[in-house]
């Protein structure tokens, strides 16, 4: 079967799966399906198995100590929408319909290592600390940050990176987990200088929930204009990085 069969079979029928065991809502069931598709039709196995090492492994972790995640006011906790699909996906899905492997892999690297991090790290990493300030700072606030949850993006990011491997592509290891792990750190960044926050008065911690106006950050600069930016400097690292040391 060829990839471009396989994609026109396999993405929709796998966006439909995800949205029957409530991993997706119907828009992010779309969204998939389409993100799938470009990376399995244009990018090939390779970039298929890539985004099925992201999807499965984000999913499974984003259902560890759900309870507990849920009380630190993430954004949007539950099923993925079309938005959080495609803010994850979407820079991937883009460079490999350009043909652009290096760059659609240290995207997806960006996107592991961030989720990794986020979801280990809060559970796991104790009191961390603002990237930026290195001042205290909750578990699950937005450019906290842990050695745990360091640690955890670092793995998430290499364990994209390792992928090429299998396809005698070894090359590409320290190139996409570079890009992956400095992806993560630029989202930690942007989650500690620009991103929008709110303080939630009740819990008496910072959130990401939308609240009027936000307390700190910048209004249109949500979870979601994060994850885009940093998957994009994953893309952008890898290609560069790609191109010195490998081309």
């Amino acid at each position: 079967m060829t990839p471009l069969l396989a994609a026109t079979i396999g993405a929709p029928l796998m966006g439909f799966l995800a949205w029957r065991v409530r991993a997706l809502t119907l828009s992010g069931a779309v969204a998939a399906a389409g993100v799938g598709f470009c990376h399995l039709a244009f990018g090939g196995w390779l970039a298929a198995g890539a985004l099925l090492t992201f999807f499965g492994t984000s999913t499974a972790l984003s259902k560890l100590g759900k309870r507990k995640k849920d009380k630190l006011g993430f954004e949007k906790p539950g099923q993925r929408d079309a938005w959080q699909v495609l803010a994850n996906g979407g820079i991937a899905a883009l460079c490999a319909l350009l043909g652009q492997p290096e760059a659609m892999l240290g995207a997806l690297a960006a996107a592991n290592a961030d989720t990794w991090a986020t979801e280990l790290g809060s559970l796991f990493g104790g009191k961390p600390r603002r990237i930026t300030t290195l001042a205290p700072a909750e578990p699950g606030e937005s450019g906290a940050v842990s050695v745990l949850g360091t640690l955890a993006a670092l793995a998430g990011a290499a364990l994209i990176g390792g992928l090429p491997c299998l396809w005698g592509r070894g090359g590409l290891f320290l190139t996409v987990t570079l890009a992956g792990f400095l992806g993560a750190l630029v989202d930690s960044v942007l989650g500690a200088t620009l991103q929008a926050q709110w303080w939630d008065e009740q819990k008496k911690r910072w959130s990401e929930i939308p609240q009027g106006k936000p307390t700190r950050g910048v209004n249109w600069m949500r979870n979601d204009a994060v994850n885009i930016l940093a998957t994009l400097v994953g893309a952008v690292t890898a290609y560069v990085l790609g191109h010195v040391l490998i081309h």
